[in-house]
């Protein structure tokens, strides 16, 4: 990802990506939120190589190390610091982010103690390796990311208040995949990455309906799955995992199978879906078939009356759409 560079179609990523860019070399400590898979990581890592910081980006999965580790982790440590430590001691990861810049990852499962730690770090800029007794100065920037919401995690007395002034002088809200416009486009750039392959129109279309919980890091898996299965040529919707065939019994969008009878309200949508987001994407497939529904229902192997009924559930009508029934 380069913040520079605009998305293939998706206004909010467009706005995000110029916002970015703009913030990149203002040397602020930025908040980048978004659900898991959402790409926090390699936005991070544009913004680092945006910056104009001459040092490295230092990452640490606060979720990934053992509590009794993180701090010697993060501080490091003067040799004979404690029975069983190195023998040369060990720099931390904060100390070697000096000069450039420190990506906390998943900083909500931060434990309290280490909060307090860190909140002294971004005050004093300085730090304080376990077993020293002079701090040592320091010069970075602090890109932080969570899944979790920390405004609530504060409420709940799980995240410090005044941490979390220090550490969202901007937050950058990635968007879910299933929000985006440029799925498509996504998909063939990621595509490229993996094997000389092309996406077929039908498995396109199982792409975009798909609900993708898993975001960007399940749309990189679901094309590694295919291509290995395609081998060459075209991607098909046979190739595609399981997860995205129309019989599976969790259809991700809620479509049902071409003998299962549309639910009632809401029931047949994914529990982390909202109704607006599965009318958008089916609005969307409908535009790229221009209009046909018999063309949508033979992509996604279902019934043309299974598409009108769910048209007809997410009211698609009310929202002065109108299609053909091809």
């Amino acid at each position: 990802m380069c913040i520079r560079d605009r998305s293939a179609g998706d206004p909010a990523m467009d706005a995000l990506l110029r916002r970015a860019a703009q913030l990149a070399p203002s040397g602020l400590p930025i908040l980048i939120q978004g659900e898991t898979g959402s790409g926090k990581e390699y936005l991070a890592r544009a913004l680092h190589a945006a910056s104009g910081r001459g040092g490295a980006l230092v990452a640490l999965n606060c979720a990934a190390i053992p509590e009794a580790l993180l701090e010697s982790e993060l501080f490091g440590y003067l040799p004979g610091s404690w029975t069983g430590a190195a023998g040369k001691g060990r720099t931390g990861l904060i100390e070697a982010a000096d000069g450039g810049t420190l990506f906390l990852d998943e900083i909500g499962d931060l434990p309290l103690a280490l909060q307090a730690k860190l909140l002294r770090v971004l005050s004093e800029s300085e730090i304080m390796p376990l077993g020293a007794r002079q701090p040592r100065k320091l010069d970075l920037r602090v890109l932080c990311a969570s899944h979790k919401p920390l405004d609530t995690l504060v409420e709940q007395g799980q995240f410090r208040r005044d941490l979390l002034y220090r550490l969202n002088a901007a937050t950058l809200q990635l968007p879910a995949l299933r929000e985006r416009q440029d799925t498509a486009a996504l998909a063939e750039r990621l595509l490229a990455g993996i094997a000389p392959l092309v996406l077929g129109p039908a498995a396109k279309a199982r792409l975009l309906a798909h609900a993708w919980p898993g975001n960007l890091r399940e749309l990189h898996n679901a094309l590694r799955y295919a291509a290995a299965l395609a081998g060459q040529g075209v991607i098909e919707p046979e190739h595609l995992p399981p997860a995205l065939q129309p019989a599976d019994a969790a259809a991700p969008w809620g479509l049902p199978g071409a003998d299962e009878p549309t639910p009632r309200g809401t029931a047949g949508i994914a529990a982390h879906e909202e109704p607006g987001t599965e009318a958008q994407r089916l609005e969307r497939l409908l535009a790229q078939c221009g209009g046909n529904v018999s063309e949508v229902a033979r992509l996604l192997g279902v019934n043309r009356s299974t598409v009108h009924r769910r048209m007809q559930r997410l009211q698609l009508g009310q929202r002065q759409v109108h299609w053909r029934g091809g």
